[in-house]
């Protein structure tokens, strides 16, 4: 069975130097129908302005994602690391017993646009940890590409969750397919462009929550960038 949820139906919140989308339940927006799905928790789609981004704060038990598409996002937390992350790279932090973050666009003319994605992890109280890698359009383009897994699989980032995120571009005649396990619920976040997901066609900010199915199949893309997750139910 595939729901599909469009891109208007998310919450918003505009408070000036940040505008973010919320594909679920966050801060000042609830919808007890929109809390999560699987062990996936939360999928921000944030633009934040140039000059500004969000000062130190908390995470713990949490797998935190960061997946940029425009601009750079510079990162510095309580681990001793400070990165910048361009589009192209997925961050993953491990936020185990707890760390200090912050995030920052320091381009004075750009907005850094990226999503911020939360798994809830399948342990807790761990050390805390950070990881970075560069994914190149070339390992994308057609296909999708594993980007992180519990094991690190494929040059993936490592999460200690129950999950398996792969990233994928489509346009004209290309295509993928997914073989899935029917027990396990999946989510398909369209980023930009139009897409066919098992035969439903997405545009920029749809969602597709697949339940029961035994195969993905992605196609007739326009300029389409696309996110799967393979999770675990909650």
């Amino acid at each position: 069975m595939l729901t599909l949820r469009k891109s208007q139906e998310r919450g918003f919140a505009d408070h000036g130097w940040l505008k973010s989308f919320h594909s679920f339940s966050f801060a000042g927006y609830y919808d007890p129908e929109h809390m999560g799905f699987g062990n996936l928790r939360v999928i921000n789609e944030d633009r934040i302005a140039p000059g500004t981004g969000f000062g130190q704060h908390g995470h713990r038990d949490m797998e935190i994602i960061s997946y940029v598409l425009s601009g750079e996002l510079a990162h510095r937390d309580t681990l001793g690391n400070v990165k910048a992350i361009p589009p192209g790279d997925v961050q993953r932090m491990s936020a185990g017993r707890g760390v200090m973050h912050s995030e920052f666009n320091h381009a004075e003319d750009q907005t850094t646009h990226f999503l911020q994605i939360w798994i809830e992890p399948a342990v807790s109280g761990i050390e805390p940890s950070y990881e970075q890698k560069g994914f190149a359009e070339t390992e994308k383009r057609g296909k999708l590409r594993l980007v992180a897994s519990p094991d690190g699989a494929q040059g993936s980032v490592k999460i200690h969750a129950d999950a398996r995120v792969y990233a994928g571009l489509f346009d004209g005649d290309e295509s993928a397919s997914l073989a899935l396990d029917p027990k396990r619920p999946l989510y398909v976040h369209l980023v930009r462009g139009e897409l066919a997901v098992n035969g439903t066609r997405l545009s920029g900010g749809d969602a597709a929550k697949l339940r029961g199915e035994a195969r993905l199949a992605l196609d007739h893309g326009k300029d389409a960038e696309v996110l799967v997750f393979d999770l675990a139910e909650h």
